[in-house]
């Protein structure tokens, strides 16, 4: 194994190396492509002669994309490296500041309408000097860029039975910030908004926004696929899909229906809606996780991590605002 990793810095080029990294983080040879602005066939042959360099198959081509095997794993590693040090190098010669201080987040759609933003506040508030660059990205995607070198920290959801995210190796490491149930953001005017909160039971016969493809409940990692109540036992009535969380929120607002929301999302919502929490039937759990590759943590990312931890922890005061 040491021969091949010899092998594949020696030989390949740094193009080589980036196309391998966005291939990992990307998922397909196809979407790979469209971010480089590349040809897939050029893709592949970029693939090819890394392969070729490293003597081993890095990727393993699948139906659903690719994946990498055991000698990829440890090519993605070192691939990230040597590139993010050649573009440290490129910046200095071109006489910018570097920036010790920065830090690259990834999160899922529910989390950037209060708790990025207020962690970021905060982080800026006590620690100024501290960059961050974020993006927001389904959970398989974020966890290939966690492993890719191209995100330093991931916030993603999970649900029961909590599974790992993803199972390659090394394991990734896993902080949970907070654990809390589901809640129904319903109109003001509606009448399950009178109390303080909702009963399973009437909860049946109501109309519901969803997200695409979400049938009833919300997903594990992905929050903008949630819609019915999970677990109800009749087949909802989805009157609008709708991907985006302003979309969802202003339809509750207009008195279209209910939708299921993460809790984190009560002190984000628009006037005419109120997030409640549900009563009765199965608990909904989802915890909010912060993922990282092991490892030691740099002081900019370890600062991060507290800001979006003390961010989660202030979020669920406002789980039913006023």
């Amino acid at each position: 194994m040491v021969c091949v990793i010899v092998m594949a810095f020696t030989d390949a080029s740094l193009t080589a190396l980036r196309v391998f990294r966005e291939v990992a983080e990307r998922g397909t040879l196809t979407a790979a492509a469209t971010a480089l602005g590349y040809t897939q066939s050029a893709v592949s042959r970029q693939i090819a002669s890394l392969e070729r360099a490293a003597g081993a198959s890095l990727l393993e081509r699948r139906h659903d994309g690719v994946r990498l095997t055991a000698a990829g794993r440890i090519v993605l590693r070192r691939a990230a490296a040597v590139v993010d040090q050649v573009d440290a190098g490129a910046r200095e010669l071109a006489g910018l500041p570097g920036e010790p201080g920065m830090v690259r987040l990834g999160w899922f759609a529910s989390a950037g309408a209060d708790l990025v933003p207020r962690a970021l506040a905060g982080l800026r508030a006590t620690h100024p000097a501290i960059t961050v660059h974020s993006r927001e990205g389904r959970t398989p995607a974020l966890v290939r860029a966690l492993r890719a070198g191209a995100l330093d920290l991931a916030l993603i959801a999970s649900a029961p039975p909590f599974r790992p995210p993803d199972a390659e190796t090394p394991a990734l490491e896993i902080q949970t910030l907070t654990e809390r149930g589901l809640c129904v953001a319903v109109p003001a005017g509606h009448p399950l908004a009178r109390g303080a909160d909702i009963d399973v039971a009437d909860l049946h016969g109501q109309r519901w926004i969803a997200g695409p493809g979400s049938a009833a409940a919300g997903g594990a990692g992905d929050s903008t696929g949630m819609g019915a109540w999970p677990g109800l036992d009749e087949r909802p009535e989805i009157a609008h899909s709708a991907r985006d969380w302003l979309a969802k929120l202003a339809l509750v607002a207009a008195g279209c229906g209910l939708t299921t929301v993460p809790a984190m999302l009560a002190a984000a919502v628009p006037p005419g809606v109120r997030v409640l929490p549900v009563r009765g039937g199965p608990q909904e759990q989802r915890r909010l996780l912060l993922a990282r590759m092991p490892g030691p943590m740099p002081e900019a990312a370890a600062c991060l991590a507290r800001a979006l931890r003390e961010a989660a922890l202030a979020s669920w005061k406002d789980v039913t605002p006023p």
